[in-house]
């Protein structure tokens, strides 16, 4: 399990960082790097989506 946590806070970080340059430079470093509407595009923001719910699940284990 602790492979799977920092696989997706990785994901959720890579995540963040892009959202991050969208809203400071209107860059998108996912398009940029895979293609903008590119099947690679959609699966990282896929991954990155799975990951958010499953940090989710991370954030609930704190409060247990």
């Amino acid at each position: 399990m602790r492979i799977i946590n920092t696989i997706a806070l990785i994901l959720v970080i890579i995540g963040g960082l892009n959202w991050g340059l969208i809203g400071l430079f209107n860059f998108n470093l996912v398009d940029f790097l895979f293609g903008e509407g590119s099947i690679l595009s959609r699966i990282v923001y896929i991954l990155v989506g799975i990951a958010s719910l499953w940090c989710i699940s991370l954030f609930a284990k704190i409060f247990e």
